[in-house]
């Protein structure tokens, strides 16, 4: 399968990795994107897709909180300029006040979802006439509870997190919970908890480590249950950096765990339990306007 620029372009971005790296990659699995991540993570040229889903399209993401209900929004708008226009962002909470309300199942439903004397599908079609500028809205999420939730929205937008806690609503778990929503903003884990990791990826993972491994020169002459060790090791420190419970907390001094955190607070604030939470960062896996980048490694590919 041949490949193109705009192919090493997504691989560097994927990756981090160097041009010529990628090109490699590319051509070692006949421009399969997904092998060449994986072949190369199996060299320790890339990290553990941690670049993975770069931001790559305009809009904003917000919060609406209202009693027990807690709604994150993302619409995508085609420049920056937009995102920020003052008419655009109060579509985005009115949008975001009909999720809260009327708790659709999708975005088509919420598109037919009525929203004053109209419908948010016509309001949006109605916004893109007045400002010129395609838009789109792209996903939702609603949690109510019986417990607490609270949000954070970072940068302006750019990044938006809903936490939902088993807990008591008062100030101390309301402090608690935002300070591990900023700590979500920040270090993007992907589960709440080891136990919440699916077995797939840990063996998945495990595959990758030892081919790592097995790749490095220093651990020619370690004997298989040795580089066992090691893998065991290297799993249980990659988990605990993308399970949240388990993360350092960032604003401790003394490198203890959100989970030590929460347990600290509980002692005066009463019981808190983490049931779950939602990242929205603005344009994640969305593709930008191609740029001069494309032009600048199209001669590698010929």
């Amino acid at each position: 399968m041949a490949f193109t620029a705009k192919d090493v372009k997504e691989l560097r971005e994927m990756t981090g990795c160097g041009m010529m790296d990628c090109k490699k990659a590319l051509t070692e699995t006949d421009g399969d994107k997904d092998k060449a991540v994986e072949l190369l993570r199996e060299k320790g040229l890339a990290t553990a897709a941690k670049k993975a889903g770069r931001v790559a399209a305009e809009g904003i993401v917000k919060a609406y909180i209202d009693g027990n209900v807690g709604v994150l929004v993302e619409v995508n708008a085609e420049t920056d300029f937009v995102a920020k226009n003052d008419e655009f962002q109060e579509f985005v909470t009115n949008v975001a006040k009909t999720v809260a309300s009327a708790a659709p199942a999708d975005v088509e439903e919420l598109k037919a979802a009525k929203f004053e004397d109209t419908t948010i599908g016509d309001l949006l079609t109605a916004k893109i006439a007045k400002i010129g500028e395609n838009m789109n809205i792209r996903r939702f999420a609603r949690i109510a509870t019986d417990g607490v939730v609270v949000e954070y929205i970072h940068a302006a937008g750019k990044i938006g997190v809903l936490v939902e806690a088993e807990a008591q609503d008062n100030d101390e778990v309301r402090e608690c919970l935002k300070n591990i929503a900023m700590q979500i903003a920040a270090l993007n884990p992907k589960y709440l908890s080891s136990d919440d990791v699916p077995a797939d990826y840990k063996e998945h993972e495990k595959e990758i480590l030892m081919a790592q491994a097995k790749n490095d020169p220093k651990n020619a002459s370690k004997p298989e249950n040795i580089i066992e060790k090691m893998i065991t090791g290297r799993l249980a420190k990659e988990l605990k950096e993308v399970c949240l419970l388990e993360q350092e907390y960032v604003k401790a001094e003394n490198k203890e765990s959100v989970a030590k955190y929460i347990d600290q607070v509980a002692k005066t604030a009463g019981a808190i339990k983490v049931k779950q939470f939602v990242r929205f960062e603005t344009g994640e896996g969305l593709e930008k306007r191609e740029d001069d980048f494309a032009a600048e490694v199209a001669s590698m590919i010929k």
